[in-house]
């Protein structure tokens, strides 16, 4: 144990909320940083503005689960989707764990602001978007584009 996972997720959620949605998908402790058994895993839980307005850091997160599992779980859980930062160096680039369970790679833009990273404009990852042509490394995932994916056309 000794993972950090940084999420954002659509909708303003409050922090128990996450932490307790956290807590049934990996079925042990979660609690706030200073708080709790000492065991626990650790979720700091904040807030932003722009389409996914709740921050979401978990510290001393399990290296022995893949990380858009616990993710998927948790977008359930809430009924919101969850970004969660993907394999490329594409700073634009995520995969959304969504409300029903899926796992699609998507591009956001992105705005530093005093109180944190506001994310905004969600579009799926087609191979053919400008923020895929900017940064290498979509193609190269294993979350394939939209458009490269078995199926889909394009």
């Amino acid at each position: 144990m000794a993972g950090l996972w940084n999420w954002s997720a659509a909708g303003r959620i409050e922090p128990e909320r996450v932490q307790n949605a956290l807590a049934g998908a990996l079925e042990r402790a979660v609690s706030e940083i200073g708080e709790g058994p000492p065991d626990a895993l650790l979720c700091d839980v904040y807030h932003v503005h722009g389409e996914f307005p709740t921050l979401i850091d978990v510290y001393l997160a399990p290296d022995d689960l893949a990380e858009e599992t616990i993710a998927s779980a948790v977008a359930v859980r809430l009924g919101a989707a969850l970004l969660v930062p993907d394999d490329t160096l594409n700073p634009f680039r995520y995969v959304c764990a969504t409300p029903d369970g899926g796992l699609n790679p998507v591009h956001v833009d992105e705005q530093e602001t005093d109180d944190g990273v506001e994310r905004r404009h969600l579009r799926p990852c087609t191979g053919s978007d400008p923020a895929c042509a900017a940064h290498a490394g979509c193609h190269g995932s294993r979350w394939k584009p939209a458009g490269a994916r078995p199926g889909n056309a394009g």
